[in-house]
């Protein structure tokens, strides 16, 4: 779908951005590949390695509607990567949180309708779901954006839907990266909040080829969660080493026990796939759209009332050998 087409990732520069586009030009053949971002040194860096005919860059901020319609001109698909992302930061900057993630949010929707976009996707987080922190409480606010925005853009207009999954293993600042540099400082103690800490583990190029997916699945006005598989923190230090020793620190201020997807709330609307959910917009939009049914001619059924799909309640864990095996195609 992606032939031909041109294509536009705001916080193209990040983990997930340089992951998508070097999948997208491995695997399809676009006329335009647009990196959106607003720091020109990671553009230039990022161009030393990304070399081929189709690349684009274009400086600019998500919070500069004006230049964001003028970086969409011709664009058929557009992936919404870009955010203010650490929690504490978030925390102490609380304006310049909602002006990224919210105003910024709501920019690229009314670029895309404006330039008549086909399809935008946009990247959420588990902290968005019943969030107990301003990064999370800001991105259910963009989630809700980009699914409205549907009833916005009518119904031969542009179609938004968001694709929410937990922690990317290897992304900027991952935990990962801050294990295996203690590993290689021959320093064994690795940090842990709380023994009984869970996390999704989603290397990122699955996380990619699901985001790709969903724009071949998409209606618009889906959330898209994939089915992922858990580990338990504790696991994650012993697969670094064998002799590894666990410094408990304390639960941060912002942070859970389990990754939270799905919430109890949201099984009202939500639906399970072979190998991922939808939560189903909660609004009624002017064209009734069935959902049960994707793009891709996949059928999805109902949850269970009071269903929740966290990291810890997860039926499929990873052992230490299987995160060892994975880490080892990460790292």
């Amino acid at each position: 779908m992606f032939n031909g087409k041109s294509i536009l990732v705001t916080g193209g520069t990040g983990s997930f951005g340089k992951q998508f586009i070097r999948s997208l030009l491995e695997n399809y053949t676009p006329a335009r590949v647009i990196v959106f971002s607003r720091d020109e040194l990671k553009q230039y860096e990022m161009a030393q390695d990304f070399t081929h005919s189709a690349m684009r860059f274009f400086i600019g901020d998500v919070r500069d509607k004006d230049r964001l319609i003028t970086a969409l001109v011709d664009v058929d698909y557009v992936v919404h990567a870009a955010a203010l992302k650490h929690v504490p930061a978030a925390e102490y900057n609380p304006m310049e949180c909602i002006k990224t993630n919210i105003l910024g949010g709501q920019n690229v929707i009314e670029a895309a309708i404006q330039q008549k976009i086909k399809q935008v996707v946009a990247l959420s987080t588990d902290k968005a779901a019943n969030p107990i922190n301003l990064y999370g409480a800001s991105k259910l606010a963009s989630d809700k954006l980009f699914v409205a925005a549907n009833n916005m853009s009518g119904k031969a207009g542009t179609k938004f839907s968001v694709v929410r999954y937990g922690n990317v293993a290897g992304s900027r600042g991952s935990v990962l990266q801050l294990f295996d540099k203690i590993r290689t400082a021959g320093n064994g103690t690795f940090p842990i909040t709380d023994i009984r800490m869970t996390r999704f583990w989603l290397p990122l190029s699955q996380g990619v080829d699901f985001v790709i997916k969903a724009f071949q699945r998409m209606q618009g006005g889906e959330i898209f969660v994939p089915k992922i598989p858990s580990i338990f923190m504790t696991d994650l230090a012993k697969a670094m080493t064998k002799d590894a020793e666990i410094n408990v620190i304390g639960i941060r201020p912002g942070e859970k026990l389990h990754e939270l997807m799905v919430t109890e709330e949201d099984s009202r609307q939500t639906l399970e796939f072979h190998d991922h959910f939808v939560i189903t917009p909660a609004i009624k939009f002017f064209e009734s759209v069935n959902y049960k049914q994707n793009k891709l001619h996949e059928t999805g059924q109902a949850v269970a009332e009071e269903f929740e799909y966290h990291s810890g309640n997860n039926p499929e864990f990873l052992t230490v050998e299987e995160i060892k095996k994975l880490n080892k195609q990460i790292l």
